[in-house]
């Protein structure tokens, strides 16, 4: 299938599966129908099913959007919670089109994890909760990471329910837009097709240990952290100078702290020296980087002592710390800071997935799950980019589920494009005009393709400051909520978010301790400074109902 037809499919508003080999051009078309949503006002959420990878559609995780978190299984009292969380309900209310991207890392169970929230969420009982479900990648690129043993089975995205459900329809990109002639795309042929052996390794020869052409130093990609950690100390302990060193400052209970670490690149200890390859691991909220963007310390800022990197696009950026916050409700209950960066003269292939590379350096000898070599390899432009250090047998392999499954996405894929070439031009264009005005956009054809001219409402006083201004008046939790119409729990709530934002000040918080007898707070204070995570619900049940769910809830607003 090419670009076009597939592009076309999508603005039909069904649920697509968008694959092809590397440089098919999936991520390019994934921008132009993203661009075609916005552009006609129509709500598009944009994730991946990895951090790194969501920044190359500048989007964000489907775990983080979605409500799914690390979670493996959803239940009903997870269902319930997230009804009440904004944030979440809010991805899907006004979200039309979600796509993910990546798809051949996200677990079955996860997929279907998504599907359950959105109809639970949105009170519909069809698959993703009606919302058009795009998801993109290719199979045979890494699996999921797996906690478990790695001999133990492989659950994939288009084995799980949702997928049935939403009757994906697949979109086969069999154009190349990148090798071209290039011999390396019969190596990555070799590997796709299962039919990789000795004749495949003789291009790959040909680059062994050869330093790649081009000016751009090569990107050093290894299967696991161990080498890679070794590999950017090594380079740094070369570099002469002095070491700088960045600690990591951390707030909030230590096991949410401990979980927050565990989520992101960050060290707790940020060595660099001038000279220091680098890569950001955050993005950034003026655009200046983004999660994967790499560059050199050329120098540390005189007024703070920052890192200051030059891009390899040139840019000078001083790397001033960033956070990383774990919310609850809308409340921050813990937080890390630290310089965003991390040492990059080498990288793991895990991390590289979705990247493209003018040249590369990879070690394949230890390559340890199937799809890890096709990976490596197809970061790559051309066979003259890479100089390849070790190869091994299982970095030729592919999971055998995927080569089965790969012939029922072609045949998939034929079949819809079958289909498609029997409407004309005048019935496609009809079918998108229907799926805008119909189905993303109410009915109302006003949306459509026209900037908005209405003027804005005047914006509402949000719904913390207002019990702000009550607070102000001296009124007690309990007649705010009475008064608003409201729970004390909500209330309370509110005032976890503006001490969150340091807008109450400390005056008004005493005053809140009077709700309270103070040998009662004194001791539901105690169970909190004993807590490793700040969880209501155990200091509750230790208490065996002598103390109120939103008086315990109130003490914990005191507890730092």
């Amino acid at each position: 299938m090419q670009q076009d037809d597939a592009f076309n499919l999508l603005k039909m508003g069904k649920n697509i599966f968008l694959t092809g080999a590397a440089g098919a051009g999936k991520t390019y078309l994934l921008n132009k129908y993203i661009n075609y949503l916005k552009d006609n006002n129509v709500g598009v959420a944009v994730t991946a099913s990895t951090g790194i990878a969501a920044t190359h559609l500048q989007g964000t995780t489907i775990h983080s959007w979605s409500g799914i978190g690390v979670k493996d299984t959803i239940t009903t009292k997870d269902l319930e919670k997230l009804l009440t969380t904004n944030r979440i309900k809010r991805n899907y209310k006004k979200t039309r089109v979600l796509i993910i991207d990546e798809i051949s890392m996200l677990h079955k169970h996860q997929l279907d994890m998504v599907d359950s929230i959105a109809r639970y969420l949105l009170g519909r009982d069809k698959a993703f909760g009606g919302i058009q479900v795009v998801v993109c990648g290719d199979f045979f690129q890494l699996p999921p990471v797996s906690s478990g043993s790695l001999t133990k089975e492989k659950q994939f995205a288009f084995e799980a329910f949702a997928w049935k459900e939403g009757d994906f329809h697949v979109c086969y990109l069999h154009e190349q837009h990148r090798q071209g002639d290039d011999p390396l795309l019969s190596v990555l042929n070799d590997i796709r097709s299962g039919t990789a052996g000795e004749h495949t390794k003789v291009p790959l020869r040909t680059r062994y240990k050869k330093e790649p052409q081009g000016a751009t130093k090569a990107t050093r990609l290894y299967s696991r952290n161990i080498n890679v950690d070794t590999i950017n100390e090594q380079e740094l302990a070369n570099i002469p100078g002095q070491e700088k060193i960045f600690t990591m400052a951390t707030e909030g209970f230590s096991a949410l702290v401990g979980g927050l670490k565990k989520s992101c690149l960050a060290l707790e200890q940020l060595k660099l020296k001038i000279g220091a390859e680098v890569m950001f691991i955050k993005n950034d909220i003026s655009a200046r980087y983004v999660n994967g963007s790499r560059g050199l310390v050329v120098a540390f800022d005189k007024s703070e002592g920052w890192p200051v990197v030059k891009t390899y696009d040139n840019e000078i950026i001083i790397a001033c710390p960033e956070e990383w916050k774990y919310e609850d409700n809308g409340v921050v209950r813990a937080t890390i800071t630290q310089v965003p960066l991390r040492l990059a003269w080498a990288i793991t292939i895990h991390k590289s997935q979705g990247m493209t590379l003018d040249t590369a350096e990879i070690d394949l000898g230890d390559a340890f799950e199937p799809g890890m070599g096709y990976v490596a390899l197809s970061r790559v432009r051309s066979l003259s980019g890479l100089k390849l250090m070790n190869l091994n047998e299982m970095a030729l392999k592919v999971h055998p589920k995927i080569l089965q499954h790969d012939q029922v996405f072609k045949d998939s894929s034929v079949a819809i494009l079958e289909y498609l070439q029997t409407l004309s031009a005048n019935e496609i264009a009809e079918c998108h005009r229907k799926t805008l005005i119909e189905r993303f956009c109410g009915g109302k054809s006003k949306a459509i393709g026209k900037e908005k001219t209405s003027k804005r409402k005047k914006a509402a006083i949000p719904t913390h400051l207002t019990t702000l201004e009550m607070l102000k008046e001296n009124l007690t939790v309990e007649s705010i909520a009475a008064k608003r119409g409201l729970s004390m729990g909500t209330i309370i709530s509110h005032i976890e978010k503006l001490k969150d934002l340091k807008q109450i000040d400390s005056a008004l918080m005493e005053n809140l301790k009077e709700a309270l007898p103070k040998n009662d707070f004194d001791v539901i204070f105690a169970e909190f400074k004993q807590s490793e995570d700040g969880k209501l619900k155990p200091i509750y049940d230790k208490f065996e109902g002598k103390y109120a769910y939103t008086s315990i809830q109130l003490v914990r607003l005191f507890v730092s």
